[in-house]
């Protein structure tokens, strides 16, 4: 079967549009650009069907590549038969192509060698026909005997472990064991050597879980616990019920009483050779699956996070809240750009309000500020109401929000802000990380660790690879989606951009710095290595608002500005109806003229959703002071499987569980809520001191 087929099945795509992609990736074409500028040829096909189609392709690809390996290793082995050949070209996927080429692997049970070695296949083939007695077997086996084989119970026994092996072998078997396992297996947990009674894993002892409906967190908080010693695990199955079957189904009516000798080998090889391997093998797969959604989740969390609407136009104060090290202010102006910091102290010890205040209202008014950001960490609430107080007080016109700053403290450190804010204290840093994230939450986002985030579930038991590829294909997306101010932008946000690389963004940085902005986008062939084909990657996706022409502020391509141009002579945008009479007399397709339409009535558009402020109630200071039954308002800050945490203005995020969610049945919290929307009405059904958790209920 050829890759196109291959493709074809696991897709349902039409084999023409199948083949352009193909085309398109191996050109160099980025998925964003695909996606955004080659409609016509993927049928317009979204990013993440392009994501999915593109694992398809190198899983596909693998799998080739694999058969002809084994197909060349069978060949020169003289295995190779028509039979063989047709179950390779068969298999569709990695693990039963592995389990034909089992057969052919050299065993690993020493018993069966032996057995091989002494010459027992013969008799093994004697004993599997079951059409002798036990005594004519014993009979028969007399002619095996030798120095190594000193009794016919030895033949008997030899011959019975190659049998054994041909059964654990046999991939009609295999395949009926593996499938009681995956759908009937219980996961049995137990304490081990390092079990603490009261620890967090004690929910899990001595508990027994089926292996088809445990939850991806469980599985990660179990595997974690083993890592650990402090919980062991095993895989239960009804052996009873598989051995029934074996009599059952590979016993025959007809067999003399030697196909007991094969009921017993048949025995062994489930118990001692197949069952270990495939229990190994059922967990290693239990495992992958929990990592997979664990990744997935991690990556719609920071999609969502990353699109969180941007405050623009603004002159924003972000405060970093603190007791002992006050609260340090920094400003920025509406482009980004740091204006000017402060450090003030109206939180305990000191209580300095007068000073604190006078110092707030000296940066409002010198820089004309018209919005706050807050950070959500220590001091948070005392802080948002000493500044929610002082615009009563004063009627200031400006709004405050209150924001994550998980992550700031991580950036405030880096390289990065290193090389941003040379000459400034890591404080000062974060109180501007936090201002950036109320001006544009993705610009600010994309230059920390999205592991750094707070936005996913076990990211350190996963796959590291697989969750680092997962999050930058989540931030390539989403960022080439939105569009980037290529005059405003960071080299990081930058070097997110299809067809740009790091040390690219800093070039185009370094050349932006020397002509003082680009007026078009065409000057961007000026930059030092981007030659034609990063040019035509990334150019669309890369936007000029005060450039020499608003073509260069759409997502417009310029290869499209011919048309765009012809389109704005000859025709009323808004009055467009019929876009397949216009795209016929253009020499061009509907899906063409509909994009360049939208974009020309709306240039500089963002898809982000509009700044939503947020309000808490200003009688809760710290935990101590929440009762069962007070309803709150807050943000989502995390979504997990088992629920989502809420930042309703304390140190630690609150626990809204799934059961809370909604009276309705809810099968993921990710159905009804995002990260960073807004929740009202949220019920306080649990004040832990101790602990210092807080649960939530939305019912």
């Amino acid at each position: 079967m050829n890759l196109i087929k291959i493709i074809e099945e696991k897709t349902k795509l039409e084999k023409n549009i199948i083949e352009n992609i193909i085309k398109l990736l191996d050109d160099g074409c980025t998925i964003p650009f695909i996606a955004r500028y080659r409609k016509d040829y993927t049928n317009s096909a979204t990013d993440e069907q392009l994501r999915n189609f593109e694992d398809i392709y190198e899983y596909s690809k693998k799998l080739i590549n694999r058969k002809e390996e084994i197909k060349e290793i069978l060949k020169e082995r003289g295995f190779l038969d028509d039979k063989i050949l047709k179950d390779i070209e068969a298999s569709e996927t990695l693990t039963s192509l592995e389990d034909i080429y089992s057969l052919f692997k050299e065993k690993k049970s020493s018993r069966t060698l032996k057995a091989i070695e002494n010459g027992l296949e013969p008799m093994a083939n004697i004993i599997q026909s079951m059409k002798y007695t036990k005594d004519e077997c014993f009979n028969k086996a007399k002619q095996f005997l030798n120095k190594e084989i000193l009794t016919e119970e030895d033949a008997i026994n030899g011959a019975k472990d190659i049998i054994a092996q041909r059964y654990a072998d046999d991939i009609k078997s295999k395949e009926i064991i593996r499938n009681s396992i995956n759908n009937w297996g219980n996961l049995e947990i137990s304490a081990a050597k390092e079990f603490k009674k009261d620890g967090l894993y004690s929910s899990f002892e001595n508990t027994n879980e089926k292996l088809k409906y445990i939850k991806s967190h469980r599985i990660l908080a179990i595997l974690r616990a083993v890592n650990e010693n402090e919980l062991k695990i095993k895989i239960e199955i009804d052996e009873k019920n598989i051995l029934e079957n074996i009599k059952k189904y590979k016993i025959p009516n007809f067999a003399e009483n030697s196909s007991e000798f094969v009921f017993d080998a048949y025995k062994d090889g489930l118990k001692r050779l197949l069952l270990p391997s495939l229990k190994k093998e059922a967990i290693s797969n239990l495992k992958e699956r929990a990592e997979s959604e664990a990744i997935e989740l991690f990556g719609k969390n920071l999609k969502e996070l990353l699109q969180t609407a941007p405050l623009l136009n603004q002159v924003i104060l972000g405060v970093d809240p603190g007791y002992k090290t006050g609260c340090k202010l920094a400003v920025i102006d509406e482009n980004g750009l740091y204006l000017d910091s402060e450090v003030i102290y109206p939180t305990k010890p000191r209580e300095d309000f007068i000073n604190s205040k006078k110092a707030v209202l000296e940066l409002i008014n010198k820089y004309k500020i018209t919005a706050i950001a807050i950070g959500n960490g220590t001091a948070s609430r005392e802080t948002a109401i000493f500044i929610d107080n002082l615009i009563k007080e004063e009627k200031l016109d400006l709004s405050y929000a209150i924001v994550s700053e998980i992550g700031a403290s991580v950036y405030s450190a880096s390289k990065i802000a290193s090389q941003e804010y040379p000459n400034l204290d890591v404080t000062i840093r974060g109180a501007i990380s936090i201002a950036q994230r109320l001006r544009d939450p993705m610009a600010a986002l994309v230059k920390i660790d999205p592991k750094s985030l707070g936005i996913g579930q076990y990211q350190h038991d996963v796959n590291q690879k697989e969750l680092a590829k997962k999050l930058e294909n989540t931030t390539i997306d989403l960022v080439n989606k939105v569009g980037v101010d290529l005059n405003s932008a960071s080299y990081k946000l930058l070097s997110f951009v299809s067809g740009i690389s790091e040390k690219l963004a800093q070039n185009i940085v370094e050349y932006r710095e020397k002509i003082n902005n680009f007026k078009t986008k065409s000057q961007l062939l000026k930059v030092k290595g981007l030659g034609a084909k990063s040019y035509e990657q990334s150019v669309g996706f890369l936007r000029i608002k005060d450039g020499d022409t608003i073509l260069d502020n759409t997502a417009i391509h310029p290869e499209d500005y011919e048309i765009s141009l012809k389109l704005q002579k000859n025709y009323k945008l808004d009055e467009i109806k019929d876009f397949e009479e216009v795209a016929n007399d253009l020499n061009t397709t509907s899906i063409k003229i509909k994009d360049i339409v939208n974009e020309l009535l709306k240039p500089g558009y963002d898809v982000r959703f509009e700044f939503n402020q947020v309000k808490f109630a200003n009688d809760i200071l710290d935990i101590n002071d929440l009762k069962e039954g007070f309803v709150l308002n807050g943000i989502v800050r995390n979504i997990t499987d088992f629920g989502a945490f809420i930042d309703i203005g304390l140190k630690n995020d609150a626990l809204l569980h799934i059961s809370q969610i909604s009276q309705k049945r809810v099968s993921h919290p990710s159905e009804v809520l995002s990260i960073n929307q807004n929740l009202e009405n949220l019920k306080v059904i649990s004040v832990d001191l101790e602990k210092q958790r807080v649960g939530l209920s939305l019912k």
